[in-house]
């Protein structure tokens, strides 16, 4: 059994709890296997006590340079009791400059002096003691969370502007670059805030028109990377023209803003509607089925009392994705005639029936190969196809029939 000794407010801190008639301090870090907190303590004595006791200050600095043996014990080694003991006079008896010393030669948690307030400039110069006079018994842990980020950003050679953080809170990718952006007006401070929305304004402005439609050939919820590139080159440059003193941080950050947006808004498009989007007419006027194929052995019939042929076609394409097909197909059985996708190498090829087969000979077909630019190249193919068979393909040009001619064009294509 053990009682408590002496314990702050801030339930985190390390308490003293006396156990088997003597002291130990008794702190919670880290977590095990099942992601529970793990406890560990080691022995202390009176006079750390008593230091633990009047002075938050060297309790902190204990707890921070503790902290790294919880971590090296990982989720179920045992706290090295040795080189914890080993820490308590250097640290809690010590002068200040010896602390300072001491503190030069052993790894020590950072985080967690941030957080409770200690002078981030005082301890990058290593006066780890006289930075603990702004110590608070209370965490602030977005302090520490920031401070972080602008360590990483340091270590990049990157030093914001007001200006910039500002945008970057704006966004809410201030302490992770990595997070999806969304608009967060209320984290920015008031006397940027105008200054801020002037530069979205001009991101704004600079993709009015433009859009990033959905990439079926990667999935449901996948955009079109060419479109995002475009968007995105868009934004960068305006903002750059109109605000050229902005860091590249805060830049990336209000495109990623604007493409992710313009993502999120394609998502909620029906197929058809993006097609029409994109120029292309209602198909009420097909009549004849249709049957899309992929390279699996999946198929899928159309008719026209269904929903719109584009459509469906591309929710079939989303629906293999996962498989990694890189072949499909969609055959007009009436007319003769169908188109081939193949995504791996970002081509098409349109067959009709040039001569019926008949008295035992077979059917003979008419092959013409095309290169294709991503997926709205894709896109604008299907629809016309949809729309009015292989002859709406005429004036996507050039179709090569001799299939040499076609790779040479193939392998001179330029690499995007």
């Amino acid at each position: 059994m053990s009682d408590i000794v002496f314990t702050r407010r801030s339930g985190w801190i390390p308490s003293v709890i006396r156990e088997g008639g003597g002291f130990r301090l008794s702190l919670g870090a880290g977590a095990d296997a099942n992601h529970e907190p793990r406890t560990f303590t080691f022995p202390i004595g009176e006079a750390h006590l008593e230091v633990i006791r009047e002075d938050l200050a060297r309790h902190l600095l204990l707890w921070s340079a503790v902290l790294p043996l919880c971590d090296a014990a990982g989720t179920r080694g045992p706290l090295d009791e040795n080189a914890a003991v080993a820490l308590l006079d250097p640290v809690l008896l010590g002068s200040p400059a010896d602390v300072d010393a001491h503190f030069r030669t052993i790894r020590w948690n950072r985080g967690q002096l941030v957080a409770h307030g200690a002078d981030t400039g005082l301890l990058d110069r290593g006066e780890v003691c006289a930075a603990m006079r702004t110590a608070t018994e209370t965490a602030d842990t977005a302090r520490a969370q920031e401070h972080h980020a602008d360590r990483r950003r340091a270590e990049r050679g990157v030093v914001l502007g007001p200006l910039d953080a500002a945008l970057l809170k704006y966004t809410g990718q201030y302490l992770h670059g990595a997070t999806i952006p969304k608009r967060t007006p209320g984290d920015v401070d008031p006397a940027l805030l105008p200054e801020a929305m002037r530069v979205v304004a001009t991101a704004e402005q600079a993709c009015a028109g433009l859009r990033i439609g959905r990439d079926p050939r990667r999935g449901r919820r996948a955009t079109d990377k060419r479109d995002w590139q475009r968007m995105e080159a868009a934004v960068e440059a305006a903002v750059r023209r109109a605000h050229p003193g902005l860091a590249d941080d805060a830049v990336r950050t209000v495109s990623f803003l604007m493409c992710s947006e313009a993502a999120n808004r394609s998502r909620d498009v029906p197929m058809d509607d993006d097609d029409l989007a994109d120029g292309g007419s209602p198909e009420g006027a097909r009549k004849t089925a249709l049957t899309f194929t992929d390279d699996r052995g999946a198929e899928k019939k159309w008719v026209a009392a269904g929903g719109t042929a584009t459509a469906e076609f591309w929710e079939f394409v989303e629906d293999c994705s996962p498989a990694a097909d890189e072949v499909f197909t969609i055959e007009d059985e009436q007319r003769g005639e169908g188109i081939q996708l193949h995504f791996y190498a970002d081509s098409i090829a349109r067959i009709t029936t040039a001569r019926e087969g008949g008295g035992g000979a077979d059917p003979a077909y008419r092959v013409e190969y095309s290169l294709v630019d991503g997926i709205g190249g894709y896109r604008k193919l299907v629809s016309a196809f949809v729309r009015g068979g292989c002859a709406a393909l005429d004036r996507h040009e050039p179709w090569f029939s001799d299939v040499a001619d076609f790779e040479r064009a193939r392998r001179a294509r330029p690499v995007t």
